[in-house]
């Protein structure tokens, strides 16, 4: 008897580590992620902007805007997290896990000079999604390392708001990466309908979006086309 409820005893255990929590937000995560910049709307509201993307079928919004002070970020937040909480979308913050904590968003996004994803998520507790901005495949494989949920591998292509990290990557280095890693990837820099395909056949999960969206002329029309373009593939690793 005693030896059958030990037995008993390990299943459970085995089976409740099995359940990886990691696993279960990761699949909450959209093909399409928006990374914002207010300055790219063309002078639009960004909250008309975002919430025309989130028509289009968007699920997944980085809240970037560096240049704000933690007030006037903290008061944008909070609108744009009762936007996409309407949307049943995730939010995620730019590095400050400060006003990510503050107005309950469902993560962070951390850049490279940011905290490291284990110190995230100590603060932060789990349940929460980490994002870590990747440049190489050794950054790809330290975040991975740490603790990471996924990653975003920039610049694919040549695009001014990735000029600071040098050369485009190209496809042959995201493929690398796709290979090394088993964390889901955002290919990031440059990502417009004309070549979302090819990203997404090297082997990313995802495509991270700012001026395709951003700067847009029909914000809903192009989340839909960029929708259309990824959703036949399934690079799935969660």
């Amino acid at each position: 008897m005693r030896n059958e409820k030990s037995k008993f005893m390990v299943e459970c255990i085995r089976d409740k580590l099995s359940r990886n929590p990691k696993s279960e937000i990761r699949n909450d995560l959209s093909l399409l992620y928006l990374i914002t910049d207010r300055h790219q709307t063309g002078g639009r509201e960004l909250l008309q902007v975002i919430g025309e993307a989130l028509e289009g079928g968007v699920r997944l919004i980085q809240l970037r805007e560096k240049d704000l002070s933690v007030r006037a970020l903290y008061n944008l937040a909070l609108q744009v997290r009762e936007l996409t909480s309407s949307y049943d979308a995730k939010l995620l913050i730019n590095d400050r896990l400060d006003v990510a904590m503050a107005v309950k968003a469902d993560g962070v996004h951390l850049p490279s000079h940011s905290f490291t994803p284990g110190e995230a998520r100590n603060l932060l507790g789990t349940g929460k999604l980490i994002g870590v901005s990747a440049h190489s495949a050794e950054d790809a494989a330290r975040a991975e390392e740490e603790g990471a949920d996924f990653i975003t591998f920039s610049p694919i292509y040549d695009t001014p708001s990735k000029a600071a990290y040098g050369k485009p990557q190209g496809i042959e280095r995201l493929k690398t990466v796709c290979n090394r890693v088993d964390l889901p990837i955002f290919a990031l820099g440059g990502i417009k309908v004309g070549n979302i395909s090819d990203v997404m056949s090297a082997g990313a999960n995802g495509a991270a979006i700012i001026s395709a969206l951003m700067a847009a002329d029909d914000v809903k029309k192009s989340a839909k086309k960029l929708m259309t373009c990824v959703k036949g593939f399934k690079n799935k690793k969660y």
